[in-house]
C-alpha cells in the first residue's frame, strides 16, 4: 500500500529557515497532540473503545513508583500496536560500537592522556551507510545491563534510514550534526536537526533518519542510567542558561503505510531485527511527559564574571543527568560559543587544571587554522593535566584587557564526566587519526627572578634559595 503522511495542524511555534516542521514548547511538559481532532481521549487514558479503532499503547520512562515530579509516560493511540511484529532475531555486531567499558572486556582500555581525534571519515559513495550502521564508539563507563553509564559516538552516515527504526532499550541519545541536517522521524512526530542544535531521542523511542543534504556526521551521547535535565540555577535565579521555554517537542504525524518494515533493536549492546508488515509511525494521537525534543544551541543564555577571575564551567550547562551518587552527575552536557569576556585583572583563557572529570570537547563551527578541529573530538581523562600552550600564556599574561567578543563564529559542545572512560579498539587503533598531545616544556620564569627574591627574603630574615641542578 501507498505511504501517506498525515500531520497536527501547524498551530504552535515556526521554525527557523530550513526547518519544514512546527513543534510544541517547553522541557518537562506535559504534552499533548493530534494528528485529527479528536482522535485523544479526553478524560482518561484508556477508554474501552478509541476513535476510528485506534490502538492506545503506554511507554514508561521511569518506575511507576518514581515520585511525581520524576515519573515519565507517555500514552499514544495508534493504528497498530507495536507487539504487531515477527520474530527477534539477532544481528551480528557492529565491529566499531561498544557498549560494555568494564575492565575485564579486553577490548577497551584506559589511557591517562590527552587525545585527539580528527573528524570521521565519510562512507565512500560505493558503500550505503545509515546512521544505525555509522555510530562508531570512541569509549564510556560502565555497561547497559547494571542502568549505570555512557558511551560517546561518532555517527558518520551517507544514506537514509528508508524503512527501517531504531530503537535504543538501553539508554537516552542526544545527537548533535557537525556537517548536513537531520530528517528524523519518530513516534512522536518529526523533526529537522541542524548543525548547532541539538537532539535527544529517549529510552524506547522508535526513530529513523534521513539525510536531506547528503553526507552527515556529527556527535552522540548516549546515557545508560538516567534522563537528561535540565540543571538547578540556584542564585542564578528563575531563568538563564538553557530557557525551558526554547526546547522543541514535535507534533503527531503518522502514515498509512503497509509496506515491509525492519525494525532495529539495541538491548544490552547487542543488536536484534524484528520485522513488520506496517510503519512503526502510525501514532495518530498523543500525550504525556516522555517525549523527544531538540535545542537550538545558539539560544543558550551565557553567565560569566562581570568583574575578574573565571566563573566554573558548570555555567556552561545546557543539560544534566545524574548517577546512582547523590549529588553527582552521570555527565554534563555544555555549549561553548561566541559571548563576551569582560575580566579585568584576569588570565582569562583557561588556566591550568586537574580537574575530578573526563573532558570531552568536540567542535561543532570553527575557522580555518583553529586548533581544535570541527568534527573531531579533543579528551582529557580524570585528573589529566591540561590547558594552554606557553605561547598562548605569555600572550595572555600582558595582553591589554578590554572588553572582548570571544569564540566569534566557532561552536562547541562538551561533556564533562567525573568517570573515568575507557576508550575502544576502534578509538586507539582503527580510527587511524588518534593522536596523543606533544609533551610541553614551560619556562621556569620564578628562576629568572631569583635575586629579586633571595633580597626580598633576606630583607624579611628568611634564608636564601638555592638552585639546585644536575
Amino acid at each position: 500500500m501507498q505511504s501517506h503522511t498525515y500531520s497536527a495542524p501547524a498551530s504552535y511555534v515556526s521554525s527557523p529557515s530550513g526547518d519544514p516542521y512546527k513543534y510544541q514548547v517547553g522541557f518537562g511538559n506535559r504534552f499533548a497532540s493530534e494528528a485529527i481532532p479528536g482522535t485523544l481521549p479526553q478524560g482518561q487514558n484508556h477508554p474501552q473503545k478509541n476513535k476510528y479503532g485506534l490502538y492506545m499503547e503506554g511507554m514508561t520512562g521511569s518506575p511507576f513508583i518514581a515520585p511525581r515530579h520524576q515519573n515519565l509516560h507517555a500514552f499514544m493511540y495508534r493504528i497498530r500496536p507495536s507487539l504487531d511484529h515477527k520474530k527477534f532475531v539477532r544481528l551480528p555486531d557492529n565491529p566499531d560500537m561498544e557498549s560494555n567499558f568494564l575492565p575485564i572486556n579486553p577490548k577497551v582500555r584506559i589511557s591517562p592522556t590527552q587525545l585527539n581525534w580528527a573528524p570521521p571519515v565519510l562512507p565512500s559513495s560505493s558503500d550505503e551507510v545509515d546512521f544505525i550502521a555509522g555510530l562508531k564508539t570512541i569509549g564510556g563507563n560502565g555497561e547497559p545491563t547494571s542502568r549505570e553509564g555512557l558511551a560517546l559516538h561518532f555517527y558518520s552516515a551517507n544514506a537514509d534510514m528508508k524503512n527501517k527504526a531504531f530503537c535504543n532499550s538501553d539508554g537516552d541519545m542526544l545527537v548533535v550534526p557537525q556537517q548536513g541536517r537531520l530528517d528524523v522521524q519518530t513516534e512522536f512526530g518529526r523533526m529537522m536537526v541542524r548543525p548547532g542544535e541539538l537532539m535527544v531521542i529517549q529510552k524506547g523511542m522508535k526513530f529513523k533518519v534521513s539525510l536531506p543534504d547528503g553526507p552527515s556526521r556529527g556527535y552522540v551521547q548516549e546515557i545508560f542510567g538516567s534522563h537528561f535535565e535540565l540543571p538547578d540555577l540556584g542564585p542564578i535565579g528563575g531563568h538563564g542558561m538553557a530557557n525551558p521555554r526554547d526546547f522543541e517537542v514535535p507534533l503527531a504525524s503518522f502514515e498509512v503505510d503497509e509496506t515491509s518494515w525492519e525494525i532495529v533493536y539495541k538491548i544490552g549492546g547487542q543488536l536484534f531485527s524484528a520485522a513488520q508488515d506496517h510503519t512503526p509511525f502510525d501514532v495518530v494521537a498523543w500525550q504525556g511527559n516522555y517525549v523527544p525534543y531538540k535545542y537550538p544551541l545558539e539560544k543558550f543564555i551565557f553567565v560569566g564574571s562581570l568583574f575578574k577571575d573565571h566563573m566554573d564551567p558548570s555555567v556552561f550547562t545546557v543539560l544534566t543527568s545524574k548517577s546512582k551518587a547523590a549529588g553527582i552527575p552521570l555527565v554534563e552536557v555544555l555549549v561553548v560559543s561566541e559571548r563576551w569576556d569582560v575580566a579585568t585583572d584576569s588570565f582569562r583563557p583557561p588556566y591550568y587544571h586537574r580537574n575530578n572529570a573526563t573532558e570531552i570537547l568536540a567542535p561543532v563551527f570553527g575557522k580555518p587554522g583553529d586548533r581544535f578541529v570541527p568534527g573531531g573530538i579533543t579528551l582529557q581523562t580524570v585528573f589529566c593535566p591540561h590547558g594552554p600552550p606557553p605561547d598562548v600564556h605569555k600572550a595572555a599574561s600582558i595582553a591589554e584587557l578590554k572588553p572582548e567578543r570571544i569564540s566569534k563564529d566557532r561552536m562547541a559542545i562538551a561533556f564533562e564526566t567525573p568517570m573515568v572512560l575507557s576508550m575502544t579498539d576502534y578509538a586507539m587503533n582503527r580510527a587511524g587519526t588518534v593522536t596523543e598531545s606533544e609533551p610541553l616544556s614551560f619556562p621556569p620564569d620564578f628562576i629568572a627572578h631569583l635575586d629579586e627574591i633571595n633580597a626580598d627574603l633576606k630583607a624579611a630574615g628568611y634564608d636564601e634559595l638555592k638552585k639546585k641542578s644536575g
